[in-house]
């Protein structure tokens, strides 16, 4: 168990995913996997809450993995009626659930980058996975773990969890109990291979090897050191970001005017709310319809870490904007 728990450790420090002795919430299911993630994040000294979703999508069952994640792990219970509802769609549903806590953790392992990998090769055409942080700040410090070992933890920690008969039914189930094992079949460390594709892929900084995979559309990444790569549609550049709103400059099909002292032009950043006000900017979004893969290239006007015009959505009278 000490061993596992320093391999968790090391990682969560190696790609700063959380302070020392710092703040986070689990987002747990009440399964092996997020009662390993909430049990070992409080024995290395983070200050661990949980929040469990209930989609009420199997009855009884779904009633009782809430129970047990309140009563077992003090998660908070928030209920969202998800029936009918795709994978895709249940996914956006808990993170408006969850996007009001500071940090977010789910425990996400090896074995889910994996079926990740499996499924990109076969829907995109490329072998991408699970960053250890998300583009919405969620972070995954359980991916240098199996599933097979969270279980282990659980049992050796006396930890009871649930098992998810539902998943089976769900794409991730079928590669799971499927694809994977003829795969196994074909070669016993197919899981391990299937994992090292990550590693040898084109040697691409992460962010940006995600930014080629990613279906068309328009979007930003932050490459670090001031840089960020833009794509929208079929054409790919890199940027220095943020820009310097000096009189006038072009951001994508965007033109900016401003006199005011002290504006930079940037992409949007989760977390981000207009000035001295707590609407966030995720909001805005989504009231002005901008589509989900628009909305990383939009230009955000900003004084600091503050927010002061959204083009052609929130306007500021001496901030001037053009689409072409």
């Amino acid at each position: 168990m000490e061993q596992l728990r320093d391999r968790v450790e090391r990682f969560v420090r190696a790609h700063e995913l959380i302070p020392p002795g710092g703040e986070v919430t689990c987002l747990v299911s009440g399964g092996a996997d997020s009662t390993c993630l909430w049990h070992v994040l409080g024995e290395l000294g983070h200050a661990v809450s949980a929040v469990h979703v209930n989609h009420k999508l199997r009855g009884a069952d779904s009633e009782e993995d809430a129970r047990f994640c309140a009563d077992v792990l003090g998660a908070e219970v928030v209920e969202r009626d998800g029936r009918g509802l795709s994978e895709a769609e249940l996914r956006d549903q808990r993170r408006q659930v969850t996007d009001c806590y500071k940090l977010r953790a789910t425990g996400h392992t090896a074995s889910d980058q994996v079926e990740t990998i499996l499924y990109r090769l076969v829907s995109r055409g490329a072998a991408t996975g699970i960053a250890p942080r998300a583009d919405d700040g969620v972070v995954h410090p359980l991916l240098p773990l199996w599933r097979e070992e969270t279980e282990a933890y659980c049992r050796a920690a006396g930890l009871d969890f649930r098992i998810d008969a539902s998943n089976a039914d769900t794409k991730r189930g079928l590669i799971r109990d499927e694809i994977l094992p003829l795969l196994r079949r074909l070669h016993p460390a197919a899981d391990e291979n299937l994992l090292r594709a990550l590693d040898t892929r084109a040697t691409l900084p992460p962010a940006l090897a995600e930014l080629l995979a990613a279906p068309v559309g328009s979007k930003r990444v932050d490459l670090g050191g001031g840089l960020q790569a833009v794509r929208e549609h079929e054409r790919l550049w890199l940027e220095r970001g943020p820009v310097e709103l000096a009189g006038e400059i072009r951001w994508g099909e965007w033109t900016i005017r401003s006199e005011l002292q002290g504006l930079r032009v940037r992409g949007w950043r989760p977390g981000d709310r207009l000035a001295g006000r707590r609407r966030k900017i995720q909001d805005v979004f989504v009231d002005a319809k901008v589509p989900r893969s628009e909305r990383e290239a939009w230009p955000l006007v900003v004084r600091g870490d503050e927010v002061v015009a959204v083009p052609g959505i929130v306007e500021h009278p001496e901030v001037q904007a053009v689409r072409d």
